[in-house]
């Protein structure tokens, strides 16, 4: 009978050019589940702690989820894990498409690869059969005309491909790794090891059927599950969103969220339908941060609209197994059209190229999007290098003779635009900038650091702490720091965990707003739930969004237990969650990486807070905040190490 999971993983050596079959005992998937679970398994116990990020004893995974393949929803999500070469520590990136169960239909739960090859190669399985094949041919090319060289080249049905572009290829700490013409794994510059390997890219063609237990029961809950997300809610048409987010930014109160109205938000617009709501809100910095709404207020940010990504929208975009489809394929029209089309941009690739910039030439934004993915580079950290290029050439720190004769302005949007072409080449200033803020702020020097906005070397995303401390303490805490995609109390409050997990608290109905800003141990607790169910539901690849429809309406706890026939409760999965989350914290500690030196930069706590705008007066008290989380862990208070109870209570001594 099927379990969900395959139950191997392949090893690849690609300097010596070999393959190794691995079979895992089911109570690793017990323990773990696969996804980032198996694969913090893996290089927990493989990577040597004084490994090179881009050495050859760097391991590179590719892990797909339990549930995908299953029948379940919003589980296409595949994760590529390794030791960052950008933090030092443990490195994961999540990601769309369609990679995830071309994994498991070629046998595997995980393709883990170490070395160094001598050339340009790329890996091809089918079904099963691994073979490394020259990649001459395909270094220097873009990942769109990669992965439609090599599915041409392969010549099956349902070839799926991963692949890094010339920013993975020229050892860029910003790299990600691509599918499906655009949709990246973007953040912790694993595509740099990627590079770094010679590894152009993975290409998938299997066939390999994909069992749970009780298919029934899967479809059973599947099919309950799809008719609340069918539900939709009407929407007034774009422009009225930044007055929406005006009107919640002034309100001295707040309601806790539900995500149903998230997720209604998400079928209309995607995830640009927060561009200017929240820009109004507080929740995106402006001005690489030390900027407010008001200097971005509606009538500058109306290129942000949503409106405006969704009118060029051909046809709306679905990763694997999602009935949401908040993605689409978009037309290029416009000042800066290269291409024909792009992926439509995300809110948070809006923003770090509008507000954070300065930049209001929409145009311009979908240029940029489509430079990024076909380079492979993050927008996050490019747009974060190119907002901290700009304040060190308004402060004189950077001068026309360093910038190659770039007016480096903010709004100035072709030096914008030129900048990033330069990073993706690396030429000249470029350069500098094609490792992110931190690294650059680290050459330049002259107190420049204080404008790289970043935790642990990772630039921030665009959802500022000072709205939401949930954000900035997860940017701290997390073993891979300066990411929005794990917690944050809004957050909490659309998981509402508390209705399946009756032991954590029930957050008030309505609320005062600064009460959100005092660090207590029941916000730690709650911060300590984000996190446990986050690598949860990355063990089992389930998307970000589908979790925010509510843990009461999304059966994955049921999922997991149709799927392999366990019969956990919601504590005993959760209890996985803090497992895979502990052991992501000790890689940490086994490769030297300090804790306590992921605390972001101090004017993204608002130190000293920002005297206008919605956000005016207001800072985060990290360190206590940083302290209650990892107590809530069973963490060191003082360290954030993991104690040698809590390693001994989850299994993790053995």
């Amino acid at each position: 009978m099927g379990k969900g999971y395959m139950g191997k993983i392949l090893f690849v050596d690609l300097g010596k050019g070999t393959f190794k079959e691995e079979t895992i005992p089911d109570e690793v998937y017990e323990k773990y589940l696969s996804g980032q679970g198996l694969g913090a398994y893996i290089l927990y116990n493989r990577i040597p702690r004084d490994a090179d990020p881009l050495g050859p004893d760097n391991i590179l995974g590719f892990v797909s989820g339990l549930l995908t393949g299953t029948g379940s929803l919003f589980t296409g999500r595949w994760m590529v894990v390794g030791k960052s070469p950008i933090t030092g520590g443990w490195g994961d990136s999540n990601c769309g498409g369609t990679l995830s169960p071309a994994i498991k239909r070629c046998g595997y739960d995980g393709i883990f690869i170490t070395g160094i090859s001598e050339k340009p190669v790329y890996l091809f399985i089918d079904n099963g059969k691994p073979e490394i094949r020259d990649a001459a041919h395909l270094w220097g090319k873009d990942t769109v005309e990669t992965e439609e060289i090599l599915i041409k080249e392969v010549g099956k049905k349902n070839t799926r491909v991963a692949c890094i572009g010339p920013a993975g290829e020229r050892l860029s700490l910003i790299a990600g790794i691509s599918n499906d013409k655009g949709r990246i794994a973007a953040r912790s510059g694993l595509g740099a090891v990627m590079g770094s390997k010679k590894l152009k890219a993975i290409v998938l063609s299997g066939a390999k059927r994909i069992t749970p237990r009780n298919r029934d029961e899967m479809k059973r809950l599947s099919s309950k599950l799809n008719k609340i997300v069918q539900l939709k809610l009407p929407f007034p048409p774009g422009p009225i969103t930044a007055y929406v987010g005006t009107l919640i930014g002034k309100m001295p109160t707040q309601m806790v969220q539900d995500g149903l109205l998230y997720k209604s938000l998400l079928q209309k617009w995607g995830t640009g339908s927060m561009n200017q709501m929240s820009i109004e809100m507080g929740d995106s910095p402006i001005k690489n941060w030390k900027g407010s709404n008001e200097d971005f207020g509606p009538k500058i940010s109306k290129s942000t609209n949503p409106d405006v990504f969704k009118e060029r929208e051909m046809v709306k975009y679905h990763c694997y197994s999602c009935p949401l489809g908040c993605g689409g394929i978009c037309t290029m029209p416009g000042k800066y059209n290269g291409y024909e089309e792009t992926h439509k941009p995300e809110y948070e690739t809006v923003l770090v190229f509008g507000g954070l910039v300065m930049n209001k030439d929409a145009d311009s934004i979908f240029y940029l999007n489509e430079l990024m993915n076909r380079a492979g580079m993050d927008t996050i950290s490019a747009g974060g290098s190119i907002a901290f290029a700009i304040e060190c050439f308004e402060n004189g720190i950077l001068t026309k003779k360093d910038t190659d004769g770039l007016e480096l302005s903010w709004g100035n949007t072709d030096a914008i635009v030129a900048l990033a072409k330069k990073m993706i080449e690396r030429e000249g200033i470029g350069d500098l900038l094609a490792d992110g803020p931190k690294i650059a702020a680290e050459k330049i020097g002259k107190d420049s650091i204080k404008y790289a906005i970043q935790a642990g070397g990772q630039a921030l995303p665009m959802h500022d702490g000072r709205n939401d401390p949930g954000f900035a303490l997860h940017y701290s805490v997390e073993p891979t720091p300066g990411r929005h995609t794990i917690g944050a109390q809004l957050y909490y409050e659309m998981y509402q965990l508390w209705k399946k997990v009756k032991s954590l608290p029930r957050p008030k109905f309505i609320y005062h707003k600064d009460t959100k800003y005092v660090a207590d141990e029941e916000k730690a607790v709650m911060a300590a739930a984000c996190s446990k169910y986050n690598q949860l539901f990355n063990g089992a690849g389930l998307c970000l969004f589908g979790a925010f429809i509510g843990a009461s309406r999304l059966p994955i706890f049921e999922w997991l237990n149709a799927a392999t026939g366990w019969e956990k409760s919601p504590e005993e999965y959760m209890e996985i969650g803090e497992r895979i989350q502990t052991l992501r914290q000790a890689f940490n500690i086994k490769h030297g990486v300090d804790p306590k030196g992921f605390k972001p930069s101090e004017r993204a706590l608002g130190r000293p807070p920002l005297d206008r705008g919605v956000n005016k007066g207001r800072s985060v008290d990290i360190e206590k905040m940083m302290a209650d989380y990892w107590q809530a862990f069973g963490w060191d208070r003082e360290t954030g190490k993991p104690t040698e109870d809590t390693m001994e209570r989850l299994g993790l001594n053995q």
